[in-house]
């Protein structure tokens, strides 16, 4: 490859990185720490700090004189003014005053509603960038400490009810060695689903024997925690019974009562008694601008399941061409490709309802058959990829109840990042040092692939979210020392060019060209080593083996792409005399 393409292909890498690194900086050092705390926290505390602080600001501008300026931090109303004014067929001002702000909006909700707005894609925004960012561990930053028990009662129940009813009155409980059975299932579970929604470095344990104890790094949002550890799956067909949905709208047009609470549950007992046998009223529920579920209406569905999770093959989350809305996309077993077959054939031209925990989530009209392959809208892109990944991993083998969770600080802390810090720097410092002081010109070489070396490795696990813990930035110091062997390997095959009186040119090429399988092998079997590791070890071992492996490729690359681009620079740009590997010269 030609210099002036490596040149620019190691430009192009450089701004990648900086792309990658860019969430993280702006988290860890430009957002303020109350904007992150808020961020951190659930939906609904977002909600509600957002509602709050939009009451406070429009109180605050409308106590304001017509005639005074818009303020500053609210200058970003008068975009939306603008538009407002167009829309109406008004002039727009030249100079904005509070009087003429106000009256693009037709009343306070109105207006408190664009400042809310303001709020929520803001703390939204941050907590999306929080996702994106280089992650610190449940012992540099704390996480969610989880305890969950499970419910052998429920489970005997329901096994005895999936027995045939002859079979009942034998019914017995389960044996030490089944229980058992079923806490490593559970075990194996948890750890399954974690892996799917891409938490790093968990700790999951057992406690006793029937309790599982989830330690989770770099999180403190209960919402989403639940939702991973206890999200059911339970995702079903029904035919929904349009019939019956008349007879409840006109009770509650008449009765002028609230059928269902926020919930989906039953308010009004008295709706169930005019429910024909065999269906069941459910609300119907989509996500509001914070990403909570909130109920839009209800319908009335046939009690039977035409079709369970439990016949799912594979779930994938895509876009639709046309709406560009989230699909998941379910692809079914041989036997649930039959049940869904039947059940589409036998009820085309009626309302087929999806339901999530018992939340209707989406209604489509059966049009045609339906075999094996099933497309649904009405979900977030976030819930489509969450329930995909339950679906995937299965559902949980017995029931699970959270009976405790919290937030916890941080075991080591920022003590322990000042060091890990700290060691990095030293150990940096030493090298550059050695090398400045031993290969004097050539060592200021080896300096910047250092430099560049520990910037791509960064870069590179803040792409990955890679969850930072203790033992991985051990992995990062590690790698900071190994990586400058490569160089030593390289200036010394140097030397004993030079030695031979070869030219500068020769030297170069020689000296990376002789040294570079000696480099490959000695980084090859490091890596297949850090791969071991990383496949089978768990939770600080793979950490440490990740970040030893990212920085094994990323040492290679600067030590042989990037330093022998420098050494060409020099040499046929800056016109340089004397290559100066050692305290020897060359002409």
């Amino acid at each position: 490859m030609k210099k002036r393409y490596r040149f620019l292909l190691v430009l192009a890498l450089v701004a990648i990185a900086f792309s990658f690194l860019w969430p993280s900086i702006r988290w860890y050092f430009i957002v303020p720490q109350a904007d992150k705390e808020i961020a951190e926290s659930s939906r609904n505390r977002i909600k509600e700090y957002s509602q709050d602080e939009a009451i406070t600001a429009v109180d605050r501008l409308l106590a304001l004189p017509a005639g005074d300026p818009v303020p500053a931090e609210f200058s970003y109303l008068i975009g939306e003014a603008k538009d407002r004014y167009r829309s109406a067929g008004k002039a727009v001002p030249a100079a904005w005053t509070m009087g003429e702000l106000l009256s693009a909006w037709t009343g306070r909700t109105d207006f408190q509603a664009a400042v809310e707005d303001q709020y929520r894609t803001y703390f939204t925004g941050l907590k999306s960038l929080r996702s994106r960012t280089l992650q610190l561990g449940l012992d540099l930053r704390g996480g969610m400490y989880v305890v969950i028990q499970a419910d052998f009662a429920s489970l005997e129940q329901s096994l005895k009810d999936a027995m045939a009813e002859a079979d009942r009155a034998n019914a017995r409980p389960l044996t030490e060695a089944e229980r058992e059975d079923y806490m490593s299932r559970a075990l194996e579970g948890l750890n399954n689903r974690i892996d799917q929604f891409g938490l790093t470095e968990p700790s999951i344990r057992r406690q006793g024997t029937d309790q599982i104890i989830v330690e989770i790094p770099g999180t403190s949002d209960p919402e989403a925690v639940r939702r991973f550890i206890m999200g059911k799956g339970l995702l079903t067909f029904h035919i929904a019974d349009t019939d019956a949905l008349g007879i409840v709208k006109a009770y509650e047009q008449s009765s002028r009562t609230v059928l269902l609470d926020a919930g989906g549950g039953v308010r009004d007992q008295k709706v169930l008694e005019l429910l024909p046998k065999g269906t069941i009223l459910r609300g119907f529920f989509q996500k509001d601008a914070y990403g909570i579920d909130e109920m839009k209406g209800y319908a009335v569905l046939r009690e039977e399941v035409g079709l369970n999770g439990t016949y799912i093959r594979d779930a994938q989350v895509s876009r639709d061409n046309l709406t560009g809305q989230p699909t998941v996309n379910f692809l079914l077993t041989s036997e649930g490709g039959e049940i869904f077959y039947k059940l589409t054939s036998a009820n085309v031209g009626k309302v087929l309802a999806v339901v999530l925990d018992n939340k209707i989530k989406a209604q489509a009209t059966i049009r045609t058959s339906i075999r094996d392959q099933v497309q649904v809208e009405g979900f977030e892109e976030e819930e489509a990829r969450d329930l995909a990944n339950v679906l995937r991993t299965g559902s949980l083998p017995l029931p699970l109840e959270i009976i405790s969770q919290q937030a916890i600080g941080a075991s080591l802390g920022e003590d322990a990042i000042r060091q890990g810090i700290r060691a990095s720097l030293l150990g940096l410092g030493l090298v550059i040092v050695f090398m400045m002081l031993y290969y004097r010109r050539a060592g200021l070489n080896a300096v910047v692939a250092q430099i560049l070396n520990l910037y791509f490795m960064v870069a590179f696990l803040s792409a990955l979210n890679f969850t930072l813990t203790l033992p991985a930035i051990a992995g990062l110091v590690l790698t900071v020392g190994m990586a400058v062997d490569a160089s030593v390997l390289i200036f010394e095959r140097m030397k004993e060019e030079i030695r031979l009186g070869k030219s500068n040119t020769a030297v170069v090429k020689a000296g990376f060209d002789r040294a570079f399988w000696a480099i490959a092998d000695a980084n090859i079997t490091t890596f297949i080593a850090a791969l071991v590791m990383s496949f089978f070890g768990k939770a600080s071992i793979k950490g440490f083996a990740v970040t030893l492996a990212i920085g094994i490729v990323s040492s290679m690359f600067t030590a042989v792409f990037v330093s022998r681009l420098i050494f060409d620079f020099n040499l046929e740009v800056m016109h340089v005399k004397h290559l100066r590997v050692s305290w020897r010269t060359t002409s």
